[in-house]
């Protein structure tokens, strides 16, 4: 079982391994008030103003800070109905507004998030904003790791609900990109993009791009080392190596990595 002291550290090499511009944020969703971590903001009754999931992610990730989001707290109707807060309207017109997936009404009485290096609360899941080069190495291990696709990807609104519920449900990882909401209200940027990772599968998912940033590959799969080059007859790796060889297209006086 993961210890707080081993999430903190797994945000702090995220952040180191990747140069993350934002911090990792751990998650989890409260069952009563008692499970609101000490220091927790509540909009609300702390500071008298009301913001959207999005805007609380924003907060934690950019500001640092650990925030609590009860059913009072929140300006935006997605994250009311995605995490069970409030009864999901039947009527017809809104259909097409609340076909995503939610939490058992009253399971749970809100969200609280924070940067993964210093929460003070264990996460249900760790969310990372990112750049897609930096998603690239983050996925890069799972594909490797396991042969079976551990990776859901969803596209459209409402991000809040998607990052959360269903990966909580599935123990999957889960792809999304910024809804218009996260972008104009929580000022995600135009490069960015989110990759939400179970609790349990973060050691794996961290010791993977350990692996590619520090290990004897990354010269050519490390993020932090990348150098952009329009380079003919670039230097071969050892598994392009072996399969030019075998395909017999190293011409005569090539050597490692296919260079005369």
């Amino acid at each position: 079982m993961t210890t707080l002291s081993e999430f903190n550290h797994y945000g702090e090499e995220l952040e180191r391994l990747l140069l993350l511009r934002t911090s990792p944020l751990a998650v989890k969703m409260l069952e009563k008030e008692g499970d609101i971590p000490a220091g927790a903001v509540r909009p609300k009754k702390d500071r008298g103003i009301h913001i959207a999931q999005c805007q609380a992610f924003a907060m934690s990730r950019r500001q640092r800070e650990t925030v609590a989001m009860l059913k009072e707290d929140n300006w935006c109707f997605a994250a009311l109905i995605a995490y069970g807060l409030v009864d999901k309207p039947d009527d017809p017109e809104f259909q097409r507004f609340v076909s995503f997936p939610t939490f058992e009404r009253d399971k749970y009485i809100g969200i609280v998030s924070a940067p993964l290096r210093t929460a003070n609360f264990e996460p249900d899941i760790v969310l990372i904003y990112s750049n897609t080069a930096q998603l690239r190495n983050m996925l890069f291990p799972t594909h490797v790791i396991s042969k079976e696709a551990q990776v859901d990807s969803h596209f459209f609104p409402p991000s809040c609900a998607y990052q959360v519920v269903p990966v909580m449900s599935s123990g999957r990882f889960m792809v999304t990109l910024p809804d218009p909401g996260d972008y104009h209200r929580a000022l995600a940027g135009e490069d960015e993009i989110a990759l939400s990772v179970p609790k349990d599968k973060i050691g794996e998912l961290v010791g993977g791009i350990k692996e590619l940033e520090e290990g004897e590959l990354k010269e050519y799969f490390s993020y932090a080392r990348a150098n952009m080059y329009m380079l003919h007859d670039f230097p071969h790796p050892p598994m392009y190596q072996t399969l030019f060889k075998r395909w017999g297209l190293y011409e005569e006086g090539m050597g490692e990595g296919g260079k005369k």
